[in-house]
């Protein structure tokens, strides 16, 4: 009879475990997983084809942020949002995203424009298909590329961690046939505002944007 094998122990190496942190970490930032599921060690460690270990620690590390919680006996899940929640993290968008947007729209050049330009299409054609993922994933680079240029590192930290707390709830922007009419609206008003070299107006429609999406967000959050 052959011995069993044993459990696999070896320390994974750090660029394992950092590349494991930053594809989950941005799985829940782009809404991959939904309020209330629960996530499985064995399966994402499938999925990513990495061991057990790297996708547990980045999963408690992701639960230290707030992204996740801890389940007694149940292992991970993701976390949902009241209204009063949601309204906070909102707010602390509208504060963060808003100057970031201000700061980039003064120092970004005109191949970063270009990019938000091909952006805002691609999100357009997205939204005329219903393809959430890809309105999302064009959603996310936009506004990065756009606070990136503001060359505040802190303030783009703490913008993403923000994301994490409302990343589950942005599939659910696509249960809502209205939101497909304006989602992409506020983006237009930014690259304007770009060409014009107005600032406060690109602020104005950071805010329209996050506000806009906040109101259909809202009604997904519980009510307590």
């Amino acid at each position: 009879m052959s011995k069993p094998k044993p459990a696999d122990t070896r320390v994974p190496s750090t660029t394992q475990q950092d590349a494991c942190y930053q594809t989950l970490r941005q799985w829940v930032t782009v809404g991959r997983f939904l309020p209330g599921e629960r996530l499985k060690i064995r399966a994402m460690a499938e999925e990513l084809g990495m061991g057990l270990m790297p996708v547990r620690a980045t999963l408690q590390r992701l639960a230290a942020e707030g992204a996740l919680v801890n389940i007694p006996n149940a292992g991970v899940a993701v976390p949902f949002l009241s209204r009063a929640e949601f309204d906070d993290v909102l707010d602390m968008r509208l504060l963060l995203e808003g100057e970031a947007a201000e700061r980039g729209a003064l120092r970004i050049a005109a191949p970063e424009v270009a990019a938000l330009t091909l952006l805002s299409a691609q999100m357009e054609a997205a939204l005329k298909a219903a393809d959430a993922k890809a309105y999302l994933a064009a959603n996310e680079d936009f506004h990065l590329i756009l606070y990136r240029a503001a060359g505040s590192p802190t303030l783009l930290a703490l913008i993403e961690t923000v994301w994490l707390k409302v990343g589950p709830l942005s599939n659910q922007l696509f249960e809502h046939a209205d939101a497909l009419h304006v989602l992409n609206d506020a983006h237009d008003d930014v690259l304007q505002a770009l060409e014009r070299r107005d600032s406060a107006a690109v602020r104005r429609g950071i805010e329209r944007d996050l506000f806009v999406a906040g109101q259909f967000l809202r009604q997904a959050c519980r009510g307590r």
